[in-house]
């Protein structure tokens, strides 16, 4: 169990990672959905380095298992709050988007905890 769990961490925080360079980077398939959702670009850093915040989280939370849940608490707060964002634009046909980088850090998450 314990390896699964470090095999779906890293994988998550590689996918959180991912989600958090290309905000960074400005991607066009991320940066067009946040400009239709309303979400105002001064704030699109600070929502990738929340995100690479988590993805650095989930990893350091190998070793030091409290910030690892901390991480994955605010992960999944910070794509709840995507969904939300997703559901007031009513652009609900992209609500997948934010969950699948949401469940594989809940899996994680339950996955440490049965470890």
């Amino acid at each position: 169990m314990f390896t699964a769990y470090v095999v779906v961490t890293v994988l998550a925080a590689l996918w959180v990672g991912f989600s958090a360079l290309s905000i960074l980077r400005r991607a066009t398939w991320v940066t067009e959905p946040l400009t239709e959702y309303g979400v105002p670009q001064s704030w699109w850093t600070w929502l990738g380095l929340a995100k690479a915040a988590g993805a650095v989280g989930l990893l350091v939370g190998l070793a030091v298992p409290v910030i690892g849940v901390l991480a994955a608490i605010g992960v999944v707060l910070y794509f709840t709050g995507a969904i939300i964002t997703i559901v007031r634009a009513r652009s609900y046909a992209h609500i997948p988007f934010p969950l699948l980088y949401m469940i594989p850090v809940i899996v994680a998450m339950g996955l440490g905890a049965a470890a």
